[in-house]
């Protein structure tokens, strides 16, 4: 098959924000994107009268590209209109599991972008389970789809470090940009014949990526300072990590966007104000120094910025002027 970027015929199906700059570099890159498949709209506002597109869909119209949106990939209807557009290739980013009537329909085959070094984090949240794990670096990857989810064979892929500071929004946004890249790169590989694509490597011990629920996001205190600090940097700034402030009979959800380690001058303190750590099922709150940290078992969790039940996000500083401190106060 002798093509150009110009001809090669390309559908690409994507829906969240993630997706949208692989689909613009596409475009802007001169490429030949002769359709796009995304989410229906989805009901929004209080009384989910209202119907929101996806991001993808957005940009798809405002650059008049012809968009279908199934509810069900197996139907005839979707099929027909799908198998119309005569893709040569299909790119996916973020979207769907595909039936197999659909990843096998174009000659080229139908690749897949995902925010992983695959076969590592295989699943529907890559992101968030890299941070949350503490791992030091991530990537993406290119690959061909097979039967089984995130297990075809590998393309291409792109590294980069995970910083300290860095948070599962930050690194969505610099895998965004490089996955983008990423995509363009194997396209051109695909036109020059050069896609030498590898089978993953299934002997390594492969950590897993699931959806992430309400109940997966509730702080795990026992589980030491530090590893709760990288969980809230995992599910920051969505959809959030979240505990139960108990104050006497009361209990709040309290929502932690950014925290930090305390330093050693901030435990000493902490530790000469109030009694020797003692193990227990729920964490006592500290009040020092203008801030709030929650004494664990390998030192103090220092909280940045939070959200309380019915209130806005803020920092700390701001929540302790409105707040009022009363002995016991504990996270559970």
């Amino acid at each position: 098959m002798n093509k150009t970027k110009a001809n090669l015929r390309i559908v690409y199906m994507g829906t969240p924000d993630f997706a949208v700059e692989s689909l613009r570099r596409l475009v802007e890159g001169g490429y030949n994107v002769v359709g796009v498949v995304t989410m229906p709209d989805k009901p929004v506002g209080r009384h989910q009268t209202e119907l929101a597109a996806s991001a993808v869909k957005q940009y798809s119209l405002a650059q008049g590209l012809p968009v279908l949106q199934p509810e069900r990939l197996k139907d005839e209807a979707f099929i027909e209109a799908l198998r119309a557009l005569r893709a040569d290739l299909q790119i996916v980013v973020a979207f769907r599991m595909l039936p197999e009537v659909v990843w096998a329909m174009p000659p080229l085959g139908t690749f897949n972008l995902h925010a992983s070094l695959l076969p590592q984090y295989r699943g529907a949240a890559p992101i968030n389970w890299a941070v949350i794990n503490g791992d030091n670096e991530t990537g993406v990857t290119t690959f061909f789809l097979q039967h089984a989810i995130d297990t075809g064979n590998i393309i291409l892929q792109r590294r980069i470090p995970i910083a300290p500071a860095d948070d599962a929004g930050t690194v969505h946004d610099a895998l965004m940009t490089l996955g983008a890249q990423t995509v363009i790169d194997t396209v051109d590989a695909i036109l020059a014949g050069t896609a030498n694509a590898l089978p993953q490597d299934e002997s390594i011990q492969l950590r897993p990526a699931p959806k992430i629920f309400k109940e997966t996001c509730r702080i795990p205190w026992a589980a030491g300072a530090r590893c709760c600090h990288d969980f809230v940097r995992g599910l920051s700034p969505y959809p959030a990590a979240w505990t139960e402030l108990v104050v006497g009979q009361r209990r709040q959800v309290l929502k932690i966007y950014k925290a930090h380690l305390a330093d050693s001058n901030l435990q000493r303190m902490a530790y000469d104000l109030y009694k020797p750590y003692e193990p227990t099922t729920t964490y006592q709150l500290v009040l020092t120094n203008n801030t709030l940290a929650v004494r664990l078992a390998d030192g103090l969790f220092v909280i940045d910025e939070l959200q309380l039940a019915g209130k806005r996000r803020m920092p700390t500083a701001d929540f302790l002027r409105g707040f009022r401190p009363e002995d016991g106060m504990c996270v559970e």
